[in-house]
């Protein structure tokens, strides 16, 4: 089989993933679709011969992102229930953005459709995977660490608004 068999695969995979996101009522199920959404790009990285970047994604946003997401609908304890209906100017909005989106992909299809060729004679060079660990941990260790104490301090906010209070009704 082709690589280009597999690519539109998991393209069509990753857009029904990522439309299911959107479109599921229960929250919890759309998370998991999230999760799926987030394979499927690390599917298409492994295609790009990224293994890196799949794997990062895999175990940052599959894995912790996306076990983040779920605690914290968990602990909101978030019920999907009926939605309002969209306005006239959302439907409008969301015409235009997708007009746009259309226009630009299309002209993206039709300006690479000529190049081709070009692009499968570049070699790559330079990032490996001992650069990325020595980037990491030496020029970037503290937004690393600071990125990690802002999540916790995300999680026990998350943790300190969901609990529900006993008594508080006595102090009224």
């Amino acid at each position: 089989m082709s690589s280009d068999f597999f690519f539109y695969l998991f393209a069509v995979f990753t857009l029904a993933a990522a439309g299911a996101v959107v479109g599921l009522k229960n929250t919890v199920a759309s998370a998991f679709a999230l999760l799926l959404c987030l394979v499927g790009v690390s599917a298409l990285f492994v295609l790009l011969d990224a293994f890196l970047l799949a794997a990062l994604l895999v175990f940052v946003y599959a894995g912790a992102v996306v076990a983040l997401f779920l605690f914290i609908i968990m602990l909101l304890d978030a019920q999907g229930g009926d939605r309002k209906p969209f306005k006239k100017t959302a439907y409008v909005s969301g015409g235009i953005a997708f007009a746009l989106l259309l226009v630009g992909v299309l002209s993206f299809w039709k300006s690479g459709a000529q190049t081709t060729g070009e692009l499968g004679a570049i070699v790559p060079v330079g990032a490996t995977l001992k650069n990325y660990g020595e980037q990491l941990f030496t020029t970037y260790l503290l937004p690393v660490q600071i990125v990690g104490f802002l999540l916790l301090i995300a999680m026990l906010g998350v943790i300190v608004l969901s609990k529900k209070f006993e008594g508080l009704e006595d102090i009224k």
